[in-house]
């Protein structure tokens, strides 16, 4: 599965990244920052986003309206240190925009949680081939 995680917080991508591949072989993209990010969705959309809702620049709000806006397809899941009714809410939004958001979880996220949710992405959701320029129909 092709997972990109979105935190503006290193370590945080570099536990996630390595629970990740603790649970399997998937395919870990890492990016701090939500412009660069939904450049990812349109040119190569990842299964699953993992996306933190607290960040400078882009918030998480703003990324998933982005991300609704340009059609991403694959799954969501937020992780956030914010209180849990902002997350909840977040979550509504976000699903109310068309994403698949399959869970809404407080930081820090055990690995047995990440297991759980990844299985239940491999169930659910796979992103469609990206169309690129000159690969049109192909």
């Amino acid at each position: 599965m092709r997972i990109l995680l979105l935190d503006d917080d290193a370590f945080m991508l570099e536990l996630l990244a390595d629970m990740i591949a603790e649970l399997g072989d998937h395919t870990v993209l890492r990016e701090t920052d939500g412009r660069r990010a939904l450049i990812e969705l349109r040119l190569r959309p990842p299964d699953l986003v993992v996306c933190d809702l607290s960040m400078p620049v882009m918030d998480g709000i703003d990324f998933l309206r982005l991300a609704a806006a340009q059609q991403y397809q694959g799954c969501v899941v937020l992780l956030s240190g914010v209180d849990g009714a902002v997350l909840k809410t977040a979550a509504r939004l976000a699903e109310a925009q068309g994403l698949t958001i399959l869970d809404a979880c407080p930081k820090p996220l055990s690995t047995e949680a990440l297991a759980v949710l990844l299985a239940r992405a491999a169930a659910r959701c796979a992103a469609p081939a990206a169309v690129l320029p000159g690969n049109l129909g192909k």
